[in-house]
């Protein structure tokens, strides 16, 4: 049995825009509203407004939520300051990334995490599983959030004209309670785009008159709706990793060129730490494959799962891949062998179907925002 993919609070007004929807992870998301090239540009010079009510939020709350998730996660989350947020991972016992997440702290004793719509399940059962024996309680509040992003050089002044929340004291990767447009709200400077930004997590009855504010609020400046597809260009030109494509439970963070998420240092046990400093130590001496950067020659762009080729022999495969907009040129992520990773290796090309294209290999990301 199918069952009929998930609306967001914001689902009619995407369709009186005209947006292109599509299933995403069992959500019926917009892809784009009119031009992927045109949404991907405001958002790289202007900004660009995104509905990812799909993310999946889950509460951890009680006097050992820090301790639980030190032990559930890689990451030191008991460091994490209230009102702070850290980018880490779940991992199997086996050291297998099982999902990367935003962790907020919200209070002493309360954390919001955040995961990725296709894994929040996975994560779900997996924290409440791993909270045996802690004083604390792993709530799903994937019902409880509408989510809204405001990405792009002119975002700060499109919140500021809504909101009198200190914006200006918002460090990247910190969130605020306050109120926009009336509608109260988590701000957080947090995003998946390469610019700076702010994720608005608010209920979803307040979804669409937000949605609303910020339309009318970004009207002067260039402000656009903007769809997952977009979205995906712009993560991949700032090299961002995206599940299933360059993490997945048959790598760890140390495959994937992120083991500074795992914190070794911290006290007690957690969840795979054996595994992951076996990989760790494999990573120091014989390195596997490295996550790297691809740009063509050409104009032929790669996809996912494509062999990576040098000298007539497979040495990677593509784990993203597209027309990079801001570049001019087909770009992609691969996973290559160490000996061909270095920047400008020559002879790397990319099997596409049968002609093998001539790609440069180049240090990620492929773009970083001017401070």
């Amino acid at each position: 049995m199918t069952t009929a993919p998930r609306r967001t609070a914001l689902d009619a007004l995407h369709r009186s825009l005209g947006a292109t929807m599509t299933d995403f992870a069992g959500w019926d998301m917009p892809l784009r509203y009119g031009s992927e090239r045109d949404e991907h540009t405001a958002v790289r010079t202007k900004a660009g407004l995104f509905d990812l009510s799909h993310m999946g939020e889950i509460t951890v709350t009680g006097p050992q939520a820090a301790d639980l998730l030190d032990h559930a996660l890689v990451g030191n989350i008991g460091g994490v300051g209230v009102g702070r947020a850290r980018y880490t991972m779940i991992c199997r016992e086996d050291g297998g990334i099982l999902d990367d997440l935003i962790v907020y702290r919200l209070q002493e004793q309360e954390y919001m995490v955040v995961a990725n719509a296709s894994n929040a399940q996975v994560v779900l059962d997996a924290l409440t599983e791993r909270a045996a024996g802690f004083d604390a309680e792993v709530r799903d509040d994937r019902d409880a959030y509408a989510l809204i992003a405001v990405q792009g050089p002119e975002s700060p002044g499109i919140l500021k004209s809504l909101t009198d929340a200190d914006l200006d004291g918002l460090k990247y990767y910190a969130g605020l309670p306050g109120t926009v447009a009336g509608v109260p709200a988590l701000i957080a400077r947090t995003g998946y785009t390469g610019e700076d930004g702010f994720e608005l997590f608010v209920e979803p009855q307040h979804a669409e008159k937000l949605w609303q504010a910020l339309t009318e609020a970004g009207q002067g400046v260039g402000l656009i709706p903007c769809g997952l597809s977009c979205r995906d260009t712009l993560r991949l030109e700032a090299g961002m990793p995206l599940y299933g494509h360059e993490l997945t439970t048959a790598l760890t963070p140390f495959d994937a060129g992120l083991g500074r998420v795992v914190k070794f240092e911290k006290s007690g046990d957690f969840v795979g730490r054996a595994a992951l400093q076996a990989a760790a130590e494999r990573a120091e001496t014989a390195p596997p494959r490295k996550l790297v950067g691809l740009v063509a020659e050409g104009r032929r762009v790669p996809r996912a799962g494509m062999p990576v080729v040098a000298a007539g022999e497979v040495i990677g495969e593509v784990t993203s891949g597209a027309p990079s907009p801001t570049l001019g040129k087909p770009i992609a992520m691969a996973y290559v062998d160490a000996a061909h990773a270095a920047p400008g290796t020559p002879g790397v090309g990319v099997d596409i179907r049968g002609t093998h294209e001539p790609y440069e290999v180049v240090a990620l990301p492929f773009y970083k925002r001017q401070k």
